[in-house]
Formats: C-alpha cells, sequence, structure tokens
C-alpha cells in the first residue's frame, strides 16, 4: 500500500514537473519570438501612414532628398543589424529605440522631432525585430549593447537615446554602461519603460493568464538563462537607472495599464539626479505623443535645448 501511494506521489510530481517544462517553454516563446511579418516594410509604413497621416509628405520630401537611409552593420556578436538613417550636417544625433515587436519604421513619428532640431536621426532595429537578425526577443538587456555600438559609429558632439516602452527599457539599461569617450553632451529620454523584465512578465501573467509567480516565472527566467544568457531578474532597468550618471527624461501614460503607470514612479525615484518627469494624462501604454503631440514635441524640445 505505502508503495502504491509513493508510486502515486511520484507521477503526481512528475507530471507537475512536465506540465512546468512545458508551460516555460510556452510563455518563452510566447514572450521572445519575433514577429513573424517583421521584414513586411511596406505594411509598416502602410499602419504607420493610417496612425500619423500627417507623416506622409515628411517621409516623402526625405525620400526624395536621399535623406533616409536604409544602413546595415555588423554587430561584435557577427550579427547583421539594420537601421533607418537620417543624416545631417551638425554634431547631433538622436538614437530613437523600438518597442517590442515593432521596427524602426514604426517610430518615425518621433525622428521628425530630432531632425526638425537639427539631428541626425538614427533608428536602429534591435535584435530578431525589422531587418535585423536574431532569433529570440532580448527585452533590452542584451539590446543595450547593440545601442552603445550604434552610438559608438555614429559618434557626435551631443547625443540622445529615446525609447519607448522596450525601447524605453533598452535606453535605461544602456545609459550606466561605457558609453563613446568624448561626446559632450548625452541624454536620455525614457517612455513608458518597464522596472525590470520580472516585473513585466510577472504583471502579464496574473492579467492575461491569472496565474501566480511561482512557480513558472521561476522556471521560465532559468530556461531563458540557459537558452539566452539572462535571466528575467537580473534584466533589470531599474537597476541601471540607479547606476545612471546622465540626465534621464521620464515619460509615461497616465492611463498605461500594460507597464503600469506606477512603475515610472519607482523608476524616477531610483535616479540620482539630473531627472526630469512628465505624465500623460488620459494616454495608454505608448501613446503618450498621439495623445499629446504638441506638448510632447514641446517637452522633448525643451529638454535637449
Amino acid at each position: 500500500m505505502k508503495r502504491r501511494i509513493g508510486w502515486g506521489i511520484a507521477l503526481v510530481l512528475l507530471l507537475l514537473l512536465m506540465i512546468t517544462i512545458g508551460g516555460s517553454y510556452y510563455m518563452l516563446s510566447y514572450s521572445l519570438s519575433p514577429d513573424p511579418e517583421r521584414k513586411d516594410t511596406a505594411q509598416c509604413y502602410k499602419e504607420l501612414f493610417s496612425d500619423y497621416p500627417d507623416l506622409r509628405p515628411w517621409v516623402d520630401s526625405l525620400r526624395c532628398l536621399d535623406a533616409l537611409r536604409d544602413t546595415m552593420v555588423t554587430m561584435p556578436t557577427g550579427e547583421r543589424h539594420h537601421a533607418l538613417v537620417i543624416p545631417s550636417d551638425g554634431q547631433k544625433t538622436a538614437v530613437v529605440v523600438h518597442g517590442w515587436r515593432d521596427c524602426s519604421i514604426d517610430f518615425l513619428f518621433l525622428a521628425r522631432i530630432y531632425e526638425q532640431a537639427g539631428y541626425r536621426v538614427v533608428l536602429p532595429d534591435l535584435h530578431a525585430h525589422g531587418l535585423s537578425e536574431g532569433d529570440m526577443i532580448q527585452m533590452g538587456w542584451l539590446d543595450s549593447r547593440d545601442i552603445v555600438h550604434w552610438m559608438t559609429i555614429f559618434q557626435t558632439d551631443t547625443m540622445v537615446v529615446h525609447g519607448v516602452s522596450m525601447g524605453a527599457a533598452t535606453t535605461m539599461m544602456t545609459s550606466a554602461k561605457a558609453l563613446p569617450k568624448g561626446v559632450r553632451d548625452i541624454r536620455f529620454v525614457e517612455d513608458c519603460g518597464y522596472t525590470c523584465v520580472w516585473d513585466e512578465f510577472a504583471g502579464q501573467l496574473k492579467n492575461q493568464f491569472g496565474l501566480p509567480e511561482f512557480p513558472l516565472m521561476y522556471s521560465t527566467s532559468k530556461l531563458c538563462r540557459l537558452l539566452n544568457g539572462w535571466s528575467f531578474q537580473e534584466a533589470s532597468a531599474i537597476g541601471e537607472v540607479r547606476k545612471s550618471p546622465h540626465p534621464m527624461l521620464f515619460i509615461h501614460g497616465g492611463s498605461d495599464t500594460f507597464v503600469p503607470t506606477e512603475m515610472v514612479y519607482r523608476l524616477y525615484d531610483a535616479k540620482p539626479s539630473k531627472k526630469q518627469l512628465w505624465i500623460a494624462e488620459g494616454a495608454e501604454h505608448a501613446l503618450s505623443y498621439k495623445t499629446h503631440p504638441q506638448e510632447y514635441t514641446q517637452k522633448i524640445r525643451a529638454y535637449i535645448k
């Protein structure tokens, strides 16, 4: 009898283990798999002009002047990465970083702000996004090294890194790294970035699936480390913000539930100094510009003056 009970317990534990492993693979694939349509640039432009119809004349003028250039570089990892580059003769460069499963084209509305302020604009496609190589999304943690590489290639006297959502997390993670020497003025803008990957994924696990953190978050984080070389805990924007010595403007939608607005207050408090905060009232996730385009533009122009 005792032997049968022992075998029963062992089978239940084995079943739970198999469910957890299967769930971990599913969660990792669900969270980090690239968009299968990511290379359809025609569709990206179609969606961009649908959301921001006033952008079409500006983009058309850039194309006529050969001022919207596809650029490919080889990263230190050996991967080929793509960026859109809008050139300028000045000594100012803005690096605009897109969000999760987005691409460079999607954020041309931000590029216009900087181009009209006299900046050269670099819009990278992050690892496993757009036309850049890669098999799994890195949630900003390894992407931050790639942003430093883009900054080095296009180094100028004045530089701004501006990211949205996952791009904002990438931006914050970049801000604590060793940046190109000789840059006189480096500033960062993070728009609706999460505190860390663990917090964001745990929140989505609860909101979308009604599941607690244990055991799936722990097992999936370990699987991510095994496959990608990083864990959910270490991919921490708030941990890097604590070490960042550079000026940073924090922006967040007041009605953001996907990356809850409360996260920006923790990030802002973690930043030691040289910081500003703007809550875009009524804006949902990654829609602060679309909800308040004039005020958003004014905030950026004042910040980079």
